[in-house]
């Protein structure tokens, strides 16, 4: 299944935050984090995640700093502030009431359409 790039754009701030709120964290490991709890659905790109990384950087949401792995390598690590944390349940307040009323529309379909009936998968014409 492929999601919406508009769906990705709007639930990416909510998902980094969230992630962030688990721990510290860099990149690829965040990039790793979205495939593993999608189930492998959500593949987000490095050109998807690091300007959204930036601006919330911008925002105050997130501070960044390097450290040097034990590898050798340089990584940049991320860490939400208190401010991300306010800004993460605020999100969350805000998806739950999308949640619930995508769920509320769905649910009044079913009943109107009973399961099995080709309308049940296509899509109701606005104002229907």
């Amino acid at each position: 299944m492929e999601i919406n790039k508009d769906l990705i754009a709007a639930s990416s701030t909510p998902i980094v935050l969230a992630i962030l709120a688990e721990g510290d964290s860099y990149g690829y490991a965040i990039l790793q984090r979205v495939r593993e709890v999608s189930g492998g659905r959500m593949a987000w790109t490095d050109g998807m995640l690091y300007p959204v990384l930036h601006r919330l950087e911008r925002l105050g949401h997130v501070e960044a700093r390097w450290e040097v792995a034990e590898s050798g390598r340089r990584r940049k690590y991320y860490r939400i502030t208190p401010g991300g944390r306010a800004q993460l349940a605020e999100e969350r307040r805000q998806w739950q009431v999308v949640d619930a009323t995508l769920r509320g529309i769905w649910q009044a379909l079913a009943v109107a359409v009973p399961a099995g009936h080709p309308a049940a998968a296509a899509p109701r014409p606005q104002g229907a």
